[in-house]
């Protein structure tokens, strides 16, 4: 397993509802269609050179499940709480990206710092809140977002990335965040660490083997209450929003396997 030296999350729900108590790091709503997708478009070079397109071309076989169930997975199915339909919300994106690794298929991570005020200490997907040069909320935006947020927290090169999906838009009413996962394939891998230590305490790859393994899956129990899904990988405990995405994503792709929904773990588990 390939660990990186040195994300936003939040806290669970039962299952994946979409409602987790917490942040993201960034925020917003998406245009786009009916079903909370965005209206994904070619669009030419930004400022940094990097062209933004969306293409299942050319991925390795493995990788098709997940592509197909990002062009037919409803926003329901991902969650019970859906964007306002008045449009209300704080736009952001996470890149929700897979590689390849000495084990096999992986996913990108991260880990917050243990001194931030929000979340600290907690795993996440690389993503953040669009920026006014992130371009049309309702296309492209998202997309830039993810690439650009992956970049300034992981120093990740976004020229290596192929965006092959994107999941419908998700709600934290909570937070009023808005936030559109961004599939995306590490298709030439470059060096990735920390790039602000007062920010990100760590970067590190998880072996999809690892997510899928029933010995590594349980129900993260916040003292709220609320349940969800839960990831005991990488001496790291994977809850909250990034846990529900991934949930969903192994299940839709059918890569999920049996767990024990009973057994529980509270949030400050560590190895």
């Amino acid at each position: 397993m390939k660990t990186h030296e040195p994300g936003t999350e939040q806290q669970g729900e039962e299952r994946y509802s979409g409602t987790e108590r917490g942040d993201v790091g960034g925020s917003g709503r998406r245009g786009g269609a009916r079903d909370g997708r965005t209206d994904v478009v070619t669009a030419g070079p930004a400022d940094d050179g990097v062209p933004v397109t969306v293409s299942a071309e050319g991925l390795p076989d493995w990788l098709d499940p997940v592509a197909g169930a990002a062009r037919t997975v409803r926003p329901q199915q991902l969650s019970r709480f859906l964007p306002p339909e008045s449009g209300a919300g704080r736009q952001s994106a996470v890149l929700v990206l897979f590689g390849e690794g000495a084990r096999g298929p992986e996913l990108l991570l991260m880990e917050r710092a243990g001194s931030l005020r929000s979340h600290p200490g907690q795993p996440s997907f690389p993503g953040g809140s669009l920026d006014p040069e992130d371009g049309d909320q309702a296309t492209t935006g998202p997309l830039r977002a993810a690439l650009r947020e992956a970049e300034e927290e992981t120093g990740l090169d976004p020229r290596g990335v192929q965006i092959f999906g994107v999941l419908p838009r998700l709600y934290i009413p909570v937070s009023s965040f808005v936030v559109t996962p961004v599939l995306g394939w590490w298709r030439t891998p470059s060096p990735v660490g920390v790039v602000d230590p007062a920010e990100t305490a760590r970067v590190f790859t998880v072996p999809v083997a690892d997510l899928t393994d029933p010995a590594n899956r349980a129900t993260a129990v916040h003292p709220s209450g609320h349940r969800g899904p839960a990831f005991l990988v990488e001496s790291a405990l994977v809850w909250g929003f990034t846990a529900g995405v991934i949930d969903r994503i192994l299940h839709f792709a059918g890569w999920e396997r049996p767990w024990d929904r009973a057994r529980q773990v509270p949030l400050d588990w560590r190895a």
